[in-house]
């Protein structure tokens, strides 16, 4: 079923970064004459290839304004229908530009700030506030994610396996899509002759990602960007919510030990919901993710 959500973006922010790229932020607000009033907001971080405008991201945006939330959708680079201005890409433990967002939102003179995130963006906001651990701004008071390959190398087998190949291919279409384009205007520095050696997102990931990004190697790449290693550094309430059913994420995404031992990280493992998905709607045309999330971050 193809699922149709009516809610659009009151505007669009672009903000730079440190390094002279740029991020777009796409800003929902409650209906007070487009403007916050300085109360609370969620930031949602999207998935791979994903940007603001997927129907899960205005979904869940469209459930938090309805429930009062100020809501900051943020576009990861390259992500907004632009390409961005450097070479590096986004990935899954880019967590400078999250930041970068985090602390524009807190100069907007927020009371409580939460995190939402799905997929690789839920990976990215575990990581970022596992990275930070008690050094995080006390305004960030909870966050939730779903569907998250907590560990990307398992993950990454998981997806390339014959079972998952149509999932593969629709990513590593984009995938090389994205290249193309940084090809085309970085031409000394990017090729695309390693395509046609390219089958699964490690084969992608060792030779772009990484090299890219300043890693050794697509290993290296997961290795150093994987939330599981930073689970216990979390300082505010965190619900995570990985389907039991999720074609994607391989047992050791799960990480049950992490939760057991933390008051503060809370594992949810529904027996369904797929990869983002979690499709069981209310009488307002919401998904259960979005009603578990905004009942979360009210609490």
């Amino acid at each position: 079923m193809l699922r149709r959500v009516s809610f659009d973006y009151d505007r669009r922010e672009r903000i730079d970064t440190p390094d002279g790229d740029f991020l777009d932020l796409d800003w929902g607000f409650p209906r007070r004459n487009g403007s916050p009033d300085a109360s609370r907001v969620v930031i949602l971080t999207h998935g791979l290839e994903g940007s603001a405008d997927r129907t899960y991201m205005r979904g869940m945006a469209r459930a938090l304004v309805r429930r009062g939330w100020d809501v900051c959708a943020w576009n990861l680079r390259g992500c907004s229908g632009e390409p961005n201005r450097r070479v590096p890409t986004y990935h899954s433990g880019k967590t400078e530009d999250l930041a970068r967002v985090v602390d524009h939102v807190l100069e907007r003179g927020y009371d409580t700030v939460a995190l939402a995130g799905f997929s690789l963006g839920g990976n990215l906001t575990l990581k970022y506030l596992g990275e930070r651990g008690p050094a995080t701004d006390p305004r960030i008071q909870r966050a939730v994610v779903f569907s998250v390959p907590v560990d990307l190398s398992a993950s990454a087998r998981r997806i390339s396996s014959p079972t998952n190949w149509h999932y593969s291919q629709y990513f590593l279409r984009s995938l090389r899509q994205t290249i193309r384009r940084k090809a085309d205007r970085y031409p000394a520095r990017i090729s695309t002759d390693p395509f046609d050696d390219i089958r699964t997102l490690r084969d992608f990931d060792d030779r772009y990602t990484a090299p890219l990004n300043g890693f050794d190697s697509a290993a290296d790449y997961y290795a150093r960007s994987s939330s599981r290693w930073v689970l216990d550094g979390l300082t505010v309430p965190t619900l995570l919510v990985n389907a039991a059913n999720d074609p994607f994420l391989a047992e050791s995404c799960y990480p049950v030990d992490a939760a057991r031992s933390s008051d503060l990280l809370a594992l949810e493992v529904p027996e369904s919901g797929g990869h983002v998905g979690f499709v069981a709607f209310n009488a307002a045309g919401e998904y259960w993710s979005e009603q578990r999330a905004a009942a979360w971050l009210s609490r």
